[in-house]
């Protein structure tokens, strides 16, 4: 279950159904006070506390759920959203970039990405490259972005809408073999994520279509 992949009604839906009652209890709270509460009063709002409290209080494979649905109900802004992750911890932050493409429908949050994708953790960088960046990097950005996972070990399998954007991208394929040549040449091994991706830029683009707000195309 993506956060960023999953609308907000079925990402609860599938987090209920896994939380004890305790949990639960906590999440309907958190969730019922930031829909009240959304904007900022005082110093911290009490959703931004709830943000913190997701790790102890749902689990560490729950936090980022939990965290994208009281985004979600407080109905973060680009504004919020940039507060949030450049105070927040590194889980904070990922769970900005998960919601991302739940609450932001243009590029204005944009510069989130960008950063996330200039660091070393590689769970921010797999965060990172969720529908929202699909969206709306451009093809420089992106295929660095695409260079940057075969780079750092993450997965080819978190970067959204992988295969339409990288179809018949010519410029993607040369990148890709001469970051190949280079590993080849210095004795190591070319990760097999490149491969797939180097497969991929010899397939042609897929009709366009319209976008659902989660990156699936109808």
């Amino acid at each position: 279950m993506s956060p960023a992949h999953t609308p907000p009604a079925d990402l609860r839906a599938a987090l209920t159904a896994v939380l004890d009652g305790a949990a639960r209890a906590w999440l309907d709270q958190a969730l019922d006070e930031a829909a009240a509460h959304p904007g900022t009063h005082g110093p911290i709002s009490v959703w931004e506390l709830r943000l913190a409290e997701a790790g102890r209080r749902c689990g560490p494979a729950h936090a980022d759920a939990a965290r994208v649905l009281v985004l979600h109900a407080a109905r973060a802004g680009a504004d919020a959203l940039t507060r949030v992750y450049y105070q927040g911890t590194a889980d904070e932050r990922r769970a900005v970039l998960h919601a991302l493409p739940h609450l932001v429908p243009g590029p204005d949050a944009l510069a989130l990405v960008e950063d996330a994708l200039r660091t070393n953790d590689t769970r921010l960088v797999a965060a990172a490259l969720g529908p929202y960046a699909a969206r709306h990097l451009d093809a420089h950005q992106w295929r660095h972005a695409v260079l940057k996972c075969l780079f750092t070990g993450v997965p080819v399998d978190h970067v959204a809408d992988l295969a339409r954007r990288a179809a018949a991208d010519a410029e993607l394929a040369r990148m890709l073999a001469d970051y190949a040549a280079e590993r080849t040449a210095a004795g190591r091994p070319v990760p097999e994520d490149l491969h797939r991706v180097l497969a991929l830029t010899e397939s042609e683009p897929s009709a366009p279509g319209p976008a659902d707000p989660h990156g699936k195309e109808s």
